[in-house]
């Protein structure tokens, strides 16, 4: 028995090969998982067969089959999963996986959009590299109090 790829702590005949196999995927980030395991395996037809309608209009097997043939997978972390449970009919799930590409360390974040179809969970598109909001900077005016909490003008403290 080994770990499964997808890093879930499962044996993988407990958890995505059950999935490759054929089984069907009970949340949002099982598929997830799985998919990942498919593209560590080089699955294609998985990969290819867990796509939505939408998603198929923009799979390049040739592509995949290439990306796959030079990559050594280093491991899949989930940041954040939306929906995509049992009882949902969307997902989302955020992930980042590493691999070495071509002898280049590679690393992608993503998130990735899930829709369920006549009860099968399906993946629909993903965001590469998402922006995050920036944070927000308030300024402090010269004659207002610190905020380093010295009850002094900010000019005459930190601004100085």
């Amino acid at each position: 028995m080994s770990d499964c790829f997808c890093g879930s702590g499962l044996q993988a005949d407990e958890c995505c090969a059950k999935l490759l196999a054929g089984g069907s995927a009970p949340t949002a980030e099982a598929l997830m998982r799985s998919r990942y395991t498919a593209y560590a395996q080089g699955d294609i037809d998985y990969i290819e067969r867990t796509c939505a309608p939408e998603a198929l209009g923009e799979f390049n097997r040739l592509e995949v089959e290439r990306f796959i043939e030079k990559a050594i997978w280093g491991g899949l972390e989930i940041l954040r999963v939306v929906d995509g449970g049992a009882d949902d009919q969307t997902g989302l799930v955020e992930f980042i996986f590493s691999c070495s590409y071509d002898g280049e360390a590679y690393q992608q974040h993503e998130v990735a959009y899930f829709c369920r179809k006549d009860g099968a969970w399906l993946y629909e598109k993903s965001d590469v590299n998402p922006k995050q909001s920036p944070d927000r900077v308030e300024r402090v005016g010269r004659n207002e109090a610190c905020p380093c909490g010295s009850h002094k003008k900010f000019k005459k403290c930190c601004g100085a």
